[in-house]
């Protein structure tokens, strides 16, 4: 689930069902319906005048509950199997969606530590 939950992040609303119509993961199809009914309750009760100008503001998952069953082994065995449960939460906000920024290259990034070290002050020091 969080998997797919950071897969449409920062998406539009129509692409993101575009690709959980494609993906074969069980928990496409529970996260479709979720962002349909999401894109209705926008439109109905937020006063979103169209409904494909939405994107995913944020989405993600969360531990659920779950619970504890019996799996029956031969010999009298059993093992002992949890069913897993889990919430997911999905933030609409109206407008396009932001620009996607370039990531920095490791070079960049070694570069900007070497530097932030370089700033460090001692404190009580002469």
């Amino acid at each position: 689930m969080w998997y797919l939950a950071k897969l449409i992040r920062g998406m539009s609303i129509d692409q993101a069902l575009a690709q959980l119509e494609f993906n074969d993961k069980k928990g496409a199809k529970v996260i479709k319906e979720v962002l349909l009914e999401a894109q209705d309750m926008a439109v109905k009760s937020c006063n979103v005048e169209f409904k494909s100008n939405l994107y995913i503001a944020e989405s993600f998952s969360g531990k659920g509950k779950y619970l504890k069953r019996i799996r029956y082994h031969g010999r009298g065995m059993f093992g002992i199997m949890d069913k897993v449960k889990c919430h997911y939460f999905v933030k609409l906000v109206e407008g396009p969606p932001p620009p996607v920024a370039q990531p920095k290259t490791g070079f960049e990034q070694a570069s900007e530590y070497v530097q932030q070290l370089r700033n460090r002050t001692i404190i009580h020091a002469l």
